[in-house]
């Protein structure tokens, strides 16, 4: 697994914009600065782009790939059109199954159940009523990690949809832990 999973701390910041339609995020070292991979959005239609701008911007497909900044492919992120609830597919760099994220039907906070590749529960994503706090927690309540979204300043926060985000893995979570593959997805 590649080194950079290993860490703890990450700091995700995404690409800020007026008009655009893809997702793409750098993820940094929050201590130096220094880019530790990219997320990039790719292979988006015509159709979806135009969507992007609508009401109908959160049922749109997407296709992420996090890699390294020299280019090597470590994490596809995936989702189709959801039908009734989200389903949000995780691949290793070979195309491989990690796990999957399943949207929770009638959550208020947008729970996801994540799962892992034989489509066991492996933990839940659960958010914050505000936007701002994510944790990632066993059935059982343990906290794996926990995601806080981070003030961007007065100009970015009222022109572009972009957010910055600071991500903390447990160290009880084990590197080279498929949980921190699904984490970081």
């Amino acid at each position: 697994m590649e080194d950079q999973l290993n860490r703890n701390l990450f700091f995700v910041r995404e690409h800020p914009g007026l008009f655009k339609a893809a997702s793409n995020y750098d993820i940094l070292d929050p201590a130096t600065g220094l880019v530790l991979l990219e997320c990039r959005e790719e292979d988006m239609s015509r159709l979806v782009r135009i969507l992007r701008f609508t009401d109908l911007k959160r049922t749109t497909p997407f296709k992420i790939v996090v890699m390294t900044p020299d280019g090597k492919t470590v994490l596809r992120i995936t989702r189709g059109i959801p039908i009734v609830a989200s389903v949000v597919h995780v691949l290793d760099d070979a195309g491989i199954p990690v796990g999957s994220f399943r949207q929770k039907a009638f959550s208020v906070s947008g729970a996801f159940d994540v799962l892992d590749a034989q489509g066991n529960q492996a933990c839940r994503l659960k958010g914050g009523r505000a936007g701002w706090t994510f944790s990632f927690a066993t059935p059982d309540g343990v906290e794996l990690a926990r995601v806080n979204r981070k003030w961007a300043g007065l100009g970015k926060e009222l022109f572009t949809g972009a957010n910055d985000y600071m991500l903390e893995i447990d160290e009880a979570v084990p590197p080279d832990s498929v949980m921190r593959r699904l984490v970081l997805a």
